[in-house]
Formats: C-alpha cells, structure tokens, sequence
C-alpha cells in the first residue's frame, strides 16, 4: 500500500529559488503576464526580487524596501510606475505583442 502524505506536511515551495538567470527570470515572466492577474505578475517580482536581493532591488528602483515588500506581496495590486521601477531594476522589460487567437 502506498504511503499518504498530507499536503500541510509538505514544505512551502520558493519560486525564487530557481530564478537564478536572466532566462529563468524571462520565461517566468512571460508565462506569468499571460495569466493576466496583476496580483500574481506582483508576486511574481516579488520572488524575482527575493532571489535578486529584496535590499539591492529597493535600491536600484528608489523605493524602500518595506514598501517594495507590500507592492510585491501576493495579494498586492501595484501602481504601473511601481511595476516599470521594479522591471528596470531587475534589468528586464515588458514588451507588447499582438494578442493570440
């Protein structure tokens, strides 16, 4: 008989963990825009900033880094200004294309 596991037993899962190179960040990025939930493409900069350096991130961007957490957390909401600092200081861009069918 095959051993159950529960779900509350397993450990959290850190996305941050495998951006470890422009690619990675790019890929996830892009599947994440598709979602079109600004909510998770909020929480997804903010995983890409925890594996950059949430302090180095606050920094290059102008924005504390108490404040860059709250935009950045799952639930948030962020200004697009919010958006284009935190992209710029993770030296990527978002980019526009025509919608697919």
């Amino acid at each position: 008989m095959a051993k159950k596991f529960r779900v509350a037993d397993l450990p959290d899962f850190d996305f941050s963990e495998h951006l470890d190179d422009e690619q990675a960040i790019a890929e996830y990025l892009t599947a994440i825009l598709d979602e079109n939930d600004p909510a998770l493409l909020a929480a997804a900069l903010g995983d890409i900033a925890r594996a950059r350096g949430m302090s180095e991130i606050a920094k290059a961007s102008g924005i504390t880094r108490e404040a860059l957490y709250k935009a950045l957390r799952p639930d948030a909401q962020p200004r697009f200004d919010t958006v284009s600092r935190v992209c710029a200081a993770l030296g990527v861009k978002l980019v526009v294309q025509t919608a697919r069918a």
